[in-house]
């Protein structure tokens, strides 16, 4: 018998997405271009078409989003990890995820009212509010709380509102002010004393913002490194330099280019080239796992999220004692 002709695949414009998804064109746009959550094909005339996989993955990064996580923390998981991770969140209580024992404590609920009353106070235009609020998050919070239940799903959010229209680029500046000026007194605070070891740390590339590289140095500043943050975009040289005159062994570099980006790879290369071979360099970000295979091929280290590079932080700080320990001497007869 002949073979039944297999049906083409249906694709929808944007409009039938964001009408499925609930996210918006605009934040759609810029899901893609820098998290490459979907691939969509293009029509004869140039606009984007997506399936019902696409819709469906869209959706379910929606639902992870309400459950606290921010999209760059699920941006890189395959579609099955999603449904998984879901799967997890909404187990009946008395029936333990297969993967509790290796879960993250729950986010305290301290956090959350915090995160309420900074966008809050975003709205009403207050940045002494904001100010006030994120200090005190500081002294209530732990430090890795505070990046990861507090800060980053406030950019996010910030990201998200300023691009729907629902906040004006003028509130946008003054919070991206006042978290400038919190990240800023974190670093300079939290960073270890002259005994530990250096790490410098800017972006890479135009398409990192400040603000991001900023929350790394905060982090890392916390797990006991003595930080030399560099600003935003210094020139490969330059930082070369710098890890000569600190005697640094890390670099750690903020990326969050699209897919098709070729400067951020082409400098990369350029910055590994100029530095010694012992030279730790890592990549951080959500766009480290669409340039992965670049970033591998340039000799440096690709992280994504802060839990990455706390844990490779944690293992080079290992690797420096155990290589520092001194060994037992043998007596002499």
């Amino acid at each position: 018998m002949p073979k039944r002709a297999q049906r083409p695949a249906v694709l929808h414009p944007i409009q039938v997405v964001t009408r499925r998804t609930g996210v918006s064109a605009d934040v759609l746009r810029v899901w893609e271009k820098r998290y490459a959550v979907v691939t969509p094909v293009r029509s004869t005339s140039g606009h984007r078409l997506y399936s019902d996989a696409d819709i469906e993955r869209l959706r379910l990064m929606v639902r992870a989003t309400r459950t606290g996580r921010t999209i760059g923390q699920v941006a890189a998981l395959p579609t099955a990890a999603l449904v998984e991770l879901l799967d997890d969140e909404t187990a009946p209580a008395g029936r333990p995820s297969p993967r509790d024992a290796d879960a993250a404590p729950p986010t305290p609920s301290a956090a959350g009212d915090l995160f309420e009353a900074c966008i809050g106070a975003i709205a009403a235009f207050d940045a002494v509010t904001i100010d006030l609020l994120l200090r005190r998050a500081v002294v209530a919070l732990s430090a890795d709380d505070f990046l990861d239940a507090l800060v980053l799903p406030l950019v996010d959010r910030l990201r998200v509102q300023l691009l729907d229209g629902s906040l004006r680029g003028s509130h946008g500046h003054l919070a991206h002010a006042v978290l400038r000026r919190v990240l800023d007194d974190i670093v300079a605070t939290a960073t270890a004393p002259l005994a530990s070891r250096d790490v410098v740390i800017t972006t890479l590339g135009d398409h990192a913002p400040e603000l991001d590289a900023l929350i790394v140095a905060a982090a890392a500043a916390a797990d006991g490194w003595r930080v030399t943050y560099a600003g935003p975009r210094v020139p490969a040289d330059d930082v070369a330099d710098m890890l000569e005159l600190l005697d640094a062994h890390v670099v750690i570099l903020s990326l969050h280019a699209p897919a098709g980006d070729r400067e951020s790879p082409r400098e990369l290369r350029r910055l590994r080239a100029l530095l010694p071979a012992h030279v730790e360099l890592l990549v951080v970000g959500s766009a480290p796992d669409v340039h992965r295979s670049s970033i591998v091929d340039a000799g440096a280290t690709p992280l994504v999220g802060l839990g990455a590079l706390r844990a490779r932080l944690r293992e080079l700080r290992s690797a420096t004692r155990r290589a520092s320990r001194p060994r037992a001497s043998s007596r002499r007869r």
